[in-house]
């Protein structure tokens, strides 16, 4: 079956998507940036300005339509115009980690063949090892910005139509960015993205309001996630303002200042919220103890109500004011006390946590995307959301459900393929368009997409960061004295392994301990192994873990050794 079909003629880019944007007459600002006088604001008009400046600055260094040029930084400003500026020029944009390792680093620039990259600092440069990588003919900072504009000013005087041109002549196909991810096995693979992926997003996202002009949406996820991105082209596209965060350790001190009315996060954010404010729930004695379990009972019985979309009896909305008085107001507060609704992506978050937000008045809407799907699919609304589910099909995407239950999806969403990998390409996308997600799932009767079983072992973490565990655990079993070990950690915020031995090995934790440390090495630190357990015993035919071909049978291993995994996360 499919569902969501949309046709559509009309042109979309990213430059498209700016123009209309700087030309709208917005009044509020642009985006909100912390410096040493508190939160200033950004104008549309002045960050037009920039972007046009930096544009024709990059025309000044040389860079032409086609050519690629990566971003190495944290969740800013500078990022996000320099981001539109390459953009408005047509070169390709390679976004990269900050916190990705030497190795990554090297890999995706040479893969791109990035002519170029600014970094935000030379700490963060020479952190990167990106000195070191002798095919880059430019090599910027934040710092250098603002002589890049003066340049471009320059250049603007000299030829005035010169980006506007540009932009005018990029179409719909032509790539925006590669954007790098992992894969199940070898190096990353880099997702080309063409102008038209995120567009069409954009404009299906405008037709549900999730978020509408006029808001302030605080962002401190890395504008190297796909996810990211969308909010920022969104921002464009919609109209609200843009709060940018770079320290996601600060986000509890922004949410306080920005005060958001929208908040895309991953599911990590808010389970530590959840984890805090119980803690502080259960600190609670005597008559302020009673109140909390008389708010919560009021509360989960609110909640009930409205996933059923039935109205509060008036009696249950009387005592829902009053709980909001005494007990959900302060909840709210640690989170800016405006918040419309959060949105939870790029990993699965608990039916517990959503249900305990709803009941303190706190609508956290989870939503589903890959980064070959532009991070666009499904998510769930305001007025019609569905705990447990992803939410209903976003305006233009199509969905149907493979005869082995995986999901399969279709639309402008869907990105070109692999840079430089026919292959992988062809194993993605078959030939009528049909992304195979490699996730397992369902749609019910109204619609609601519901993700059951991941198909591929890539690894969430909490944090939504994708890991490919195959290539951890096959260094792992290279190393001497290892004999087998899988790699734990979706929906986690960490990763963890089961490690089994040699027969007859001296000192198996020292060994295992050995071999952690060479795979850490040169991994980035979401990929690095926290904690591991040396099992007593072997993964086994006998036991179900191991196919006769012994292949790793992931889901009985981590029933079998459930209680060993818990330990690894509770200390």
């Amino acid at each position: 079956m499919a569902v969501g079909e949309r046709a559509t003629l009309r042109t979309r880019t990213i430059p498209a998507l700016w123009n209309s944007a700087i030309s709208a007459g917005r009044t509020d600002p642009a985006y909100l940036v912390e410096g040493e006088r508190g939160w200033q604001p950004v104008s549309w008009n002045d960050a037009a300005r920039r972007v046009d400046e930096l544009a024709h600055g990059l025309l000044a260094l040389g860079l032409r339509k086609g050519d690629a040029f990566a971003i190495l930084g944290n969740t800013q400003v500078e990022w996000a115009l320099v981001n539109f500026a390459l953009a408005r020029i047509g070169v390709i944009v390679v976004p990269v980690y900050p916190t990705s390792s030497q190795a990554d680093c090297a890999y995706v620039l040479g893969h791109s063949e990035a002519i170029g990259i600014i970094c935000e600092d030379d700490a963060m440069r020479d952190r990167a090892g990106i000195p070191a990588l002798t095919q880059l003919e430019h090599l910027l900072t934040f710092a250098d910005l603002d002589d890049l504009a003066a340049r471009g000013r320059e250049h603007a005087a000299a030829h005035p139509y010169a980006v506007d041109e540009l932009a005018a002549a990029i179409a719909e196909d032509d790539v925006l960015t590669i954007v790098y991810t992992s894969g199940t096995t070898g190096p990353p693979k880099g997702c080309v993205m063409l102008h038209k992926n995120y567009a069409s997003v954009v404009e299906s996202l405008s037709e549900i309001h999730l978020n509408r002009p006029g808001d302030t949406v605080l962002l401190f996820l890395p504008l190297a996630h796909t996810y990211a991105q969308l909010v920022l082209y969104d921002g464009a596209g919609i109209g609200f303002t843009i709060a940018f965060s770079p320290d996601i350790q600060r986000v509890a001190e922004a949410l306080q200042e920005v005060h958001p009315t929208g908040m895309p996060s991953v599911p990590r954010v808010y389970e530590k919220v959840h984890a805090a404010i119980s803690a502080k729930f259960d600190e609670a004695t005597g008559l302020e103890r009673r109140i909390v379990d008389w708010a919560l009972r009021v509360g989960y019985r609110t909640a009930r109500l409205r996933q059923q979309r039935r109205p509060l009896p008036p009696g249950l909305a009387a005592q829902r004011r009053v709980a909001d008085k005494l007990v959900y107001s302060k909840v709210k507060q640690r989170l800016g006390g405006r918040l419309r609704a959060g949105v939870s992506g790029a990993a699965p978050i608990s039916v517990e946590i959503l249900e305990f937000f709803l009941a303190m008045d706190i609508l956290i809407l989870e939503g589903y995307g890959l980064t070959e799907s532009s991070s666009g699919c499904s998510v769930n609304r305001e007025d019609d959301f569905r705990f447990g589910t992803v939410g209903r099909l976003l305006p233009g995407v199509e969905v149907r459900i493979a005869d082995d239950g995986e999901i399969l999806m279709r639309g402008d969403n869907v990105f070109a393929g692999y840079y430089k990998d026919e292959e992988a390409t062809r194993a993605a996308i078959d030939e009528e368009g049909w992304l195979r997600t490699g996730d397992v799932g369902a749609l019910d009767d109204e619609g609601f997409l519901r993700i059951t079983d991941r198909k591929k072992d890539i690894i969430v973490t909490a944090g939504g960061k994708n890991v490919a565990p195959q290539n951890l655990e096959n260094e792992l079993k290279r190393l001497p004295g290892i004999s087998q070990a899988v790699v734990v950690g979706d929906r986690r915020p960490y990763l963890v392994a089961l490690i089994t031995v040699e027969p007859g090995l001296e000192d198996p934790e020292a060994a295992a301990q050995a071999a952690v440390d060479e795979v850490n090495r040169e991994r980035t630190r979401y990929e690095q192994i926290k904690r591991f357990a040396v099992l007593e015993r072997d993964f086994s035919a006998e036991f179900g873990e191991v196919t006769p071909t012994m292949k790793l049978r992931r889901k009985a291993i981590v029933e079998h050794f459930a209680d060993e995994i818990e330990r690894l996360y509770s200390g």
